[in-house]
């Protein structure tokens, strides 16, 4: 399997509130380092750079102006003179205020955010869009006909909506992934996230499209971020009516559940006639990952991997969260070993 990653997110380390704190975001540089040395440790070696970023691709699947003020954040930022190294707002729109763009930069960080765990450095633009062109790369390469390819992003992506960032994410890789396959000639695509939270990003952009299907397994938004979307009823809209499908489990749910859950999204894949898939892979499913509350063991990564290979389609697979570090490697590479074997 070809493995495609940069070094470019070693700069962005951004900050979260958290429990009322202001603290380093548990989505940090070394996850992707953890994961790159588990990679060559077992043997795979065929790791590759990139190509540029194809901003009309971006573009498709995010708002222009969204992309634009991503790029441009951090520098009129320090241009305004502000205080401290990480942009972050401090007013978000909110229910029966106007959807209207402001001018100023504070509160049109507030107008492409919605989660107050992820502010914006002086390389965050470049990490981000780093992580992009790598899911496009790996998505390129299934395209020209190879079986699979891992995306080893970060920033992850799937929480970033067509025109908002947020739950650590910027630019959505897996949406890039999708639409690369889309606009390479596969007709219709899946994606499958797996990661412990909701997709709600993915979802977002390809909720009114019936050739790119959504389906996600995750804990439940009552309960667990991003909250506000995520739940069952959620089917998609307009020409996308019955392209999306969410799973949504309780805290503390054990792996026969969530195998069982995973049984439905796979078969609902093969209704929805899928020529290719792409996987937003998180592990933060791990039961002792710090900031979720699933029992999956390393063990089950592997036969996560094995069922996926039965699937039988080409397959993409884009980094996602885990945040028990030292186990991420170990559990990401698990996924990828099954899934060969």
């Amino acid at each position: 399997m070809r493995i495609y990653a940069t070094t470019a997110h070693h700069q962005h380390h951004c900050l979260e509130l958290d429990d009322g704190r202001l603290i380093q975001s548990w989505e940090s540089p070394d996850r992707a380092d953890i994961v790159d040395a588990e990679l060559l440790a077992r043997g795979f070696t065929d790791v590759r750079q990139p190509g540029d970023l194809d901003r009309l691709l971006v573009e498709t699947v995010h708002v222009p102006a969204y992309v634009a003020f991503l790029e441009t954040a951090h520098e009129r930022w320090v241009a305004e003179g502000r205080a401290g190294s990480c942009a972050m707002s401090n007013g978000w729109p909110a229910r029966r205020m106007r959807d209207i763009r402001p001018e100023g930069l504070q509160a049109q960080l507030g107008y492409y955010s919605f989660a107050a765990d992820c502010s914006i450095t002086a390389d965050t633009w470049v990490a981000a869009a780093d992580a992009a062109r790598t899911a496009d790369a790996a998505a390129q390469h299934v395209a020209a006909g190879a079986p699979s390819a891992f995306a080893r992003c970060r920033p992850p992506g799937h929480h970033a909506s067509g025109d908002q960032f947020g739950g650590y994410c910027y630019l959505n890789n897996a949406a890039v992934a999708a639409e690369r396959l889309r606009q390479s000639g596969v007709d219709r695509v899946a994606v499958l996230d797996v990661d412990y939270h909701h997709g709600n990003g993915t979802q977002d952009i390809f909720y009114h499209r019936d050739d790119v299907s959504f389906c996600s397994i995750h804990a439940d938004p009552k309960v667990e971020f991003p909250y506000f979307l995520g739940h069952a009823d959620e089917e998609g809209m307009d020409g996308g009516v019955g392209a999306n499908l969410n799973v949504p489990l309780p805290h503390g749910t054990q792996s026969g559940d969530w195998f069982t859950a995973l049984e439905t999204l796979l078969q609902w894949i093969e209704r929805r006639a899928a020529e290719a898939i792409v996987v937003s892979l998180g592990v933060d499913t791990f039961v002792d990952d710090p900031i979720s509350q699933f029992q999956l063991v390393s063990e089950d990564f592997i036969r996560l991997g094995q069922r996926l290979a039965r699937v039988d389609r080409p397959m993409v697979f884009v980094m996602e969260g885990g945040y028990a570090t030292e186990a991420l490697g170990t559990n990401m590479v698990n996924v990828l070993e099954g899934f060969l074997s």
